[in-house]
């Protein structure tokens, strides 16, 4: 029946729906009908049933808390409003003392994890960021510590001399529980070279998140999109990290981000369109048949988009994040923080059960 209602929409997905209804994995190029297709209910279907029969109507959320601590960055992206020079104005580095501070003037007992991303800081050793991980685990033992993107790891093999797997190892050995997402921006070196030439490249990337995943760790990955990629650089993005989770199953989640302008008075035509974040939502959870879930990003989409997007592939809308300073640095509209009760109202608008989860999907509790 499911077959078809889709067959009466755009003719060109017929052979991809069939592809996804039998559970076969999409092509590049059927990514690329995807984005060429205007048909966004079909695609939005396609998508809702990979997550149904992953998910069921399950959607989850978790209560954590960004910290940055430090803004101060050798690498100028050009995407980047968050970043300083040492010195100029707004350019901060916390020191250990000013970091527990911080923490505990807005922890509460329901944070589980703390989501500890910030500047590749040249001024400062690679002791500084075992530091803050170490003091972090002592003052928090029970909190989950998802810190430092893959290209953190790249910064810090060469501020340290150490090799990646050295490196984290000796973040394990002070506390580092799992990696975060970013710095993967899109996984191609035209691109890389364009807007982060100083980062790391696409397959020190990669090299970072399989080798944490050699050690143990299980990470998450994330897609930085709305700028000058093209839909063949999204698409090949998502094969890349494909072919790393079929080799390590290491990855739980991918996240989708839209670009922000640098100026929150920009209109909307210099953001993403609404069409295209549902789109790339319901396509990233088409491509990516081997990752267990999607991630709606409200700091990035905003409230509305995030609830419409549960119907559309995703099954997590993320977590309270307390105080988010990176995407709003570069121009983001929407909220810093949700409460518990805000992001379980999102989940039950869209007629999903809400499970409060820790970092490794596991349940803490149903709303």
């Amino acid at each position: 029946m499911a077959l078809e209602i889709l067959e009466t929409q755009d003719k060109s997905l017929t052979a991809i729906v069939e592809k996804v209804t039998h559970g076969e994995r999409l092509t590049l190029e059927d990514g690329l009908a995807l984005y060429a297709s205007n048909d966004l209910l079909t695609i939005g279907q396609l998508a809702n049933l990979v997550n149904q029969r992953k998910n069921g109507n399950d959607v989850y959320f978790i209560q954590n808390m960004y910290i940055n601590p430090t803004n101060v960055c050798e690498a100028h992206c050009k995407f980047c409003g968050f970043r300083r020079d040492l010195g100029k104005d707004g350019a901060y580095t916390m020191s250990m003392d000013e970091l527990l501070h911080y923490v505990g003037s807005r922890f509460h007992d329901g944070i589980r994890e703390f989501h500890i991303v910030g500047g590749h800081n040249q001024h400062q050793k690679f002791d500084y960021y075992l530091d803050t991980v170490r003091t972090l685990k002592k003052a928090y033992p029970n909190v989950t510590i998802k810190a430092y993107t893959g290209a953190e790891i790249e910064f810090f093999s060469r501020i340290s001399g150490l090799s990646f797997r050295e490196v984290l190892q000796e973040l394990i050995k002070a506390g580092l529980d799992t990696m975060p997402g970013g710095g993967a921006e899109i996984l191609s070196e035209r691109y890389r070279l364009k807007m982060s030439p100083e980062k790391a490249s696409t397959d020190q990337y990669l090299e970072a998140h399989r080798t944490a995943h050699e050690l143990g760790l299980r990470t998450h990955v994330t897609m930085l999109y709305g700028s000058i990629e093209t839909m063949e650089e999204r698409l090949i993005h998502m094969i890349r990290v494909r072919e790393l989770q079929d080799e390590t199953n290491g990855f739980m989640v991918f996240i989708p981000l839209a670009m922000q302008p640098l100026k929150t008075t920009h209109g909307i035509k210099r953001r993403t369109s609404a069409f295209d974040d549902l789109k790339t939502m319901a396509i990233s959870r088409l491509m990516l048949d081997n990752f267990p879930h999607i991630k709606a990003y409200f700091i990035n989409i905003g409230t509305q988009l995030t609830q419409v997007s549960l119907t559309m592939g995703a099954s997590d809308v993320h977590g309270t994040l307390v105080e988010e300073r990176i995407s709003h640095a570069a121009g983001a509209l929407t909220q810093q923080a949700l409460t518990v009760d805000e992001l379980v109202w999102l989940i039950k608008g869209a007629g999903k059960r809400a499970l409060e989860r820790d970092t490794f999907y596991n349940v803490i509790k149903e709303h």
